[in-house]
């Protein structure tokens, strides 16, 4: 029996306008009365997600900027934060290659170590609240996530070398086609997936996610139903226990129905 299911956002549960099809409030709403939980897990911050789910914010749970902000029925469970020498070093090692450009963010701001028509805006990094920076955030600023803008496309070329530079300290996942999340090391949707898990006592094969990019890799592997999406990356599937169908056939939802028709 599913209890929990996850879902990444962009590429996998929002259609190609971007937007959240309303039906799936229905269905968050209905699969929790029958005591499964939804989780909402994107390189998205807690704020942005609110947003998307206004109607239904307080009857899911979120794992957000990377598994950085976890909250469950409102409550923050964790949040972690970046060193500000880690933050010194990754910005320092951006600065040495033209083709990236660096966007940090604490909780409600988007900082940008470059000019802002140096970052093309996905839907996924719509960089709310943007102020450009020449000098890093003061230490008492509370970063929880840092993502990296390639101009030339080489998202995996990119991230190769950020790993060999900084591997010590981050660990680098595509996201989006031109974006590169950084995420602390141990810190990532599957590690906020598991607090929730160990909060409401839900074994892994209890769990159904969903995901298209590479940020999604460990909580595919983690859950006993792991879902790569038809237009997901093609590492994803091949480790995803099952493929299924594209964003903007609204698969994710169909899923969803899926799982609540067994319920009933």
């Amino acid at each position: 029996m599913i209890k929990l299911i996850a879902s990444d956002m962009d590429g996998t549960l929002l259609n190609e306008r971007g937007e959240v099809p309303p039906e799936t409030f229905d269905l968050i709403r209905a699969l929790r009365v029958h005591g499964v939980h939804f989780a909402a897990s994107s390189g998205r911050r807690y704020d942005r997600l609110c947003q998307f789910f206004e109607p239904v914010r307080n009857e899911m749970d979120f794992v957000a900027s990377n598994g950085a902000q976890v909250y469950a029925d409102g409550e923050l469970i964790d949040r972690e934060v970046y060193s500000h020498l880690a933050v010194k070093r990754l910005a320092s090692t951006i600065a040495l290659f033209d083709n990236m450009h660096l966007a940090l963010f604490d909780r409600t701001k988007s900082y940008l170590l470059d000019d802002e028509d140096k970052f093309v805006r996905e839907v996924d990094k719509d960089l709310p609240n943007a102020e450009r920076i020449w000098d890093l955030p003061a230490p008492t600023v509370s970063i929880v996530k840092a993502s990296i803008y390639c101009d030339d496309g080489n998202v995996m070329d990119n991230a190769y070398v950020l790993q060999r530079e900084l591997g010590d300290l981050f660990t680098f996942a595509p996201s989006g086609n031109n974006w590169i999340d950084s995420m602390q090391p141990g810190i990532t949707k599957a590690s906020g997936v598991s607090q929730l898990m160990e909060l409401y006592g839900i074994e892994p094969e209890e769990v159904m996610a969903f995901g298209d990019s590479m940020n999604d890799y460990e909580v595919i592997r983690l859950a006993g139903t792991g879902c790569a999406m038809a237009n997901g990356r093609p590492a994803l599937q091949a480790v995803a226990d099952r493929v299924i169908g594209y964003n903007h056939e609204q698969a994710v939802q169909a899923e969803m129905r899926r799982v609540l028709e067994g319920l009933s």
